[in-house]
């Protein structure tokens, strides 16, 4: 399940402080599975039901960097949105996502240098309560003075 806000592109001059996106996605077994291939990390804390049990987490765990490429669907479809450049971004891991939770990733305009069309965005991702990811992106805007 996938329950997006609308996609497209907010350029720069239309950017405010406080501006908020977000899309819910249910993190399931095939995407763990595409992941670990697309990425080649197969770790079995992912992967194996049986190997996972033994550590920390007591059971499978999707990738932290699945759970981070939320963030990136928020920045590049939404906010800013198609033509954005990443510049940079910051993640902590604080609780792991498994298989059949629902994330909530949200992204939201912190900071904007206009002139040189810079955007600093905090980003996060919950699962119900329980923030799983926060972090700062730092992405170049796109604008309507090049299009």
């Amino acid at each position: 399940m996938l329950d997006n806000m609308p996609r497209g592109t907010i350029c720069i001059e239309d950017l405010e402080i406080g501006m908020v996106r977000s899309l819910r996605k249910v993190v399931t077994d095939e995407d763990i599975e595409m992941f670990a291939q697309v990425s080649t990390d197969r770790n079995p804390v992912h992967l194996d039901d049986a190997y996972a049990q033994d550590t920390i987490f007591e059971g499978r765990i999707a990738h932290g960097m699945l759970t981070a490429g939320l963030i990136s669907a928020v920045i590049g479809e939404q906010l800013p949105g198609h033509g954005t450049v990443y510049m940079g971004q910051t993640l902590k891991f604080l609780a792991p996502v498994r298989p059949g939770d629902m994330v909530l990733a949200e992204v939201t305009v912190r900071e904007i240098d206009f002139a040189k069309r810079r955007v600093t965005l905090d980003c996060q991702c919950s699962v119900g309560d329980t923030v799983v990811l926060k972090g700062e992106a730092k992405v170049l805007a796109p604008s309507r003075k090049f299009d």
